[in-house]
């Protein structure tokens, strides 16, 4: 066990290394450190204008969101053995070479995970916190409790969606049974009169401490974890699928594009291989439920229409991921044989993206009629998709088309924080003054097309990088 934990772990830094070279790697957890750092020093001040429990929200959303992509194995690791067999062999699936059991390698890739992302994410962070505080003027037991609270947060994601990964794997009427259970007993103890932040535990625990709560908190995470290795597989059955011909009618409907094909094939693509359904719940709509209910919370000490509007930054930022969705596990090397060059591929996907931004706005839409604010349905879903457009482009002029293995590249994961971060709390800030502010959002489609013909030029060359 120990050696297949030390095995896996030099695997994920060789994987990274390889791709961004060793050194910029390495500086990754110095760049998080040195954001925690800045935010430790303007935390006063920004507690000034922003709700100190807006702040901590958002931070420990943050961090669950975090733990929820990393933890998506079981759906993600279905999909690459079904579309990307044969290309890479990783340790992960070495039960189909070697004698070990799918559950001894999935519990050293629990703890690989576990053990390298931590150290990647919540300790660069937690101590760029704790190097403000002679600055800041926090106190320590500030800085001990949020370490407490945002590492369980980190676990609780990526234990959830190991989880609901691992039932994704068996069935998808499980998942379904799960995530109704869970929204049935929510109803059910919001009603009983409990306060909707300790659905949320963590957070719970960092806005009030208690050893019941840390035990509840663990609790849920070694239960998670259990499960999940008990019953995790990586053996997919092979058995025979015979589609009706989806292709040619769905390109038909949609000839009037000029990128009609290749977005047929992509939708297509999600659908047969569970990613439209999986990573709609997964990716998409999982985490936006968390933030959903937690937000009920700070519904009490702020106006509906400023939840609303933060809601839908949040949904727009979290929607772009979707680009990711169309581009992490499709061979783009197999276009070479095709007459197409990077535009179209770039343009091709882009189209793809914005046939899935009815997602975003019936989800925005939902949440501004279903919080009491249907005035405010309109400018929300009119700024969740404008942010999720601009945030595409951002992705694509940075990643063209991987963006889910450049994420960790210090240079792109600090530009998009520049050009992202900026934009989406003074569109946040300015529509939270009028609603009708929000309607300017629709500016940000200008810069968006801008960057991505731009990439066009930028990534001419990805076949000398990637092939």
């Amino acid at each position: 066990m120990r050696d297949l934990f030390t095995a896996m772990m030099k695997e994920e830094w060789r994987v990274h290394s390889t791709m961004f070279g060793g050194a910029s790697f390495a500086l990754f957890p110095v760049l998080i450190a040195a954001i925690a750092l800045m935010g430790s020093v303007l935390l006063p001040y920004m507690a000034e204008t922003i709700p100190g429990g807006m702040i901590g929200f958002t931070v420990h959303a943050m961090f669950f969101l975090m733990g929820a992509m990393v933890g998506g194995f079981g759906l993600l690791g279905k999909e690459v053995m079904n579309r990307r067999f044969g290309q890479a062999s990783l340790l992960a699936y070495s039960s189909r070479t070697l004698p070990l059991s799918d559950r001894r390698i999935f519990a050293a890739f629990v703890a690989k995970d576990t053990v390298y992302y931590l150290f990647l994410w919540v300790v660069p962070f937690l101590a760029g916190l704790a190097l403000g505080t002679p600055i800041s003027g926090l106190p320590l037991s500030f800085v001990g409790i949020a370490a407490v609270s945002l590492t369980l947060t980190f676990l609780l994601g990526l234990s959830t969606v190991f989880f609901l990964s691992t039932l994704y794997a068996h069935s998808l009427k499980l998942v379904a049974a799960a995530l109704s259970a869970g929204l049935i007993l929510a109803l059910l103890l919001t009603a009983a009169g409990m306060n909707p932040m300790f659905l949320f535990p963590t957070y719970a625990l960092f806005r009030e401490w208690s050893a019941a709560l840390f035990l509840f908190s663990v609790g849920l995470i070694l239960i998670f974890s259990a499960v999940s290795i008990q019953y995790m597989t990586t053996e997919f059955p092979d058995h025979e699928k015979r589609y009706a011909d989806g292709f040619s009618p769905l390109a038909a409907r949609i000839r009037r594009f000029r990128y009609a094909p290749l977005v047929a094939k992509d939708i297509l693509d999600l659908r047969r291989s569970g990613g439209l359904v999986g990573q709609t719940i997964f990716s998409f709509l999982f985490p936006l439920g968390i933030i959903w209910v937690t937000l009920s919370v700070l519904g009490r000490i702020l106006p509906s229409a400023q939840i609303v509007i933060t809601f839908a930054g949040v949904a727009g930022i979290i929607a772009a991921t979707m680009y990711t969705w169309l581009t992490e596990f499709d061979s783009i090397g197999s276009y070479t044989f095709l007459p197409l060059g990077t535009a179209d591929l770039i343009r091709s996907k882009f189209s793809s993206f914005l046939f899935l931004q009815p997602i975003t706005a019936v989800t925005v839409g939902a949440f501004a009629l279903l919080s009491g604010n249907p005035s405010a349905a309109l400018p929300a879903v009119v700024l969740a998709v404008s942010i999720a457009v601009y945030a595409c482009g951002v992705m694509i002029f940075l990643t063209g088309l991987w963006p889910a293995v450049m994420v960790y590249s210090v240079r792109v994961f600090a530009a998009s924080l520049l050009l992202t971060g900026p934009v989406l709390i003074a569109l946040i800030a300015i529509s939270s003054v009028s609603l009708a502010y929000s309607l300017l959002s629709v500016l940000l489609l200008l810069p968006a097309f801008f960057l991505i013909r731009l990439s066009f030029g930028r990534w001419e060359t990805w076949e000398r990088a990637f092939l």
